[in-house]
């Protein structure tokens, strides 16, 4: 008798619910047997490798994920998983080579910006003009505008910067080009361009370079810090900025996001919490978790100018990973991090720190969805910090100009 053909996107349906949830060893139980003998479906191996890493067992998911790349040179999903474990592992030299398959998904091709020139390589171009462009989120922008002064200096070439409208005052400080140009318009003729998150391929970033120089790159408009000194100086405490949740349509925010009422244990004396929240979830902040002081700012936030002002007169940023948390370590400024088992290929494994933003301090969970645990590591190192700031020993924070000897003019272009 014919044995029964294998139906693998039936048991593609059947696991991937499973790594939905975080559900890797259960999945990793019905998946195993299939490949026993050490062959069996491509899918099912790639489901392999998903339940490693839901399960945090990265390393062991990369030889899967180079297997699939060589059985399956053109399939540009495969490449892509591959760059983000080697990223996420600090292997960042064949990580930014495979990222570059990123416009290839599907849910990235719609952000490939067409453009009729080459593509920059690294290499310098004197007399030429480069174009660089943001291309993804708000927070990838403010993680890799520090490589745009890089790339002037690399490429010796006239710098026109294009970035969204909601970024370009940041921009505008921060300086290391020629010119800026908002998306949307046109820009002025140039020669070749470059994705923001292509320059770390094209310059061939390492882990060792980083956090580079200038430190921190951006700084905040000192007539909104006026106006929120003087919002927030009524508040007494140590002043926390917060936020819990992303943008719902990322695809990976059910991974990455909670609610505010998980955050309770934080409730402490002497702390305020100034909820930054935006989105469907801010009006959590208007019926706070019991004990917990949350001044809603959220209505008051206009643009990111506001919040990096925010950012800059409060003590401390507890966030989830989220743009403000690429601001605040953009801008110098003491971030906390709250990290899912496994997280963006940026904050890397195991750390405590990140080397993109010294500022920052990074809290992981120590098994799938286990908020709770991440959040007692944050409260007792709250009641640390809370307790410094009633005794008089946190140092006053100064702000810090970057570049400030060598301020830097450029043109607005539009």
């Amino acid at each position: 008798m014919t044995p029964p053909v294998f139906d693998v996107q039936a048991f593609e349906a059947e696991i991937r619910p499973l790594l939905t949830v975080g559900k890797g060893r259960e999945a990793e139980a019905l998946i195993r047997p299939l490949i026993a003998g050490g062959a069996g479906p491509v899918a099912v191996w790639a489901l392999l490798a998903q339940a490693l890493r839901v399960q945090g067992r990265v390393q062991e998911a990369r030889p899967i994920q180079e297997m699939l790349v060589g059985a399956l040179p053109g399939h540009v999903s495969t490449r892509f998983d591959l760059s983000e474990t080697l990223l996420l592992l600090g292997e960042f030299e064949r990580g930014w080579r495979e990222y570059s398959h990123r416009y290839g998904l599907a849910h990235t091709t719609r952000i490939e910006r067409k453009v009729q020139r080459p593509r920059w390589d690294g290499r310098a171009i004197p007399g030429r003009t480069l174009l660089i462009h943001d291309e993804q989120g708000y927070g990838d922008t403010f993680q890799f505008m520090r490589m745009v002064r890089w790339a002037k200096a690399r490429s010796q070439a006239t710098v026109v910067l294009e970035i969204n409208h909601e970024t370009a005052a940041l921009a505008e400080r921060m300086g290391g080009f020629d010119a800026l140009t908002v998306r949307g318009q046109i820009p002025p003729p140039f020669d070749l361009h470059c994705e923001m998150m292509s320059l770390p391929h094209a310059m061939g970033l390492t882990l060792e370079d980083l956090p580079g120089s200038p430190m921190p790159y951006l700084s905040a408009s000192p007539e909104r810090r006026t106006v929120w000194r003087d919002r927030l100086s009524p508040y007494p405490g140590l002043k926390v900025a917060f936020l819990w949740a992303g943008r719902p349509t990322h695809f990976n925010d059910a991974n990455r996001s909670m609610t505010l009422e998980q955050l309770q244990p934080l409730a402490q004396d002497g702390v305020t919490f100034f909820s930054i929240q935006k989105g469907p979830t801010e009006q959590q902040a208007l019926t706070p978790p019991p004990g917990m002081t949350v001044v809603s700012l959220s209505p008051q936030i206009a643009d990111f100018e506001d919040t990096a002002a925010i950012l800059c007169e409060v003590d401390l940023l507890i966030s989830i990973d989220s743009s403000p948390v690429h601001l605040a370590g953009a801008l110098g400024l003491p971030a906390w991090v709250l990290l899912p088992l496994l997280p963006d290929w940026r904050w890397l494994q195991h750390r405590t720190d990140s080397p993109w933003y010294p500022s920052v301090r990074l809290f992981r969970q120590r098994s799938w969805g286990r908020w709770d645990q991440v959040v007692d590591d944050v409260a007792s190192a709250l009641a640390v910090e809370a307790r410094a700031h009633r005794d008089g020993l946190q140092q006053e924070r100064a702000p810090i100009s970057p570049n400030a000897e060598q301020p830097v003019k450029v043109r607005r272009l539009g």
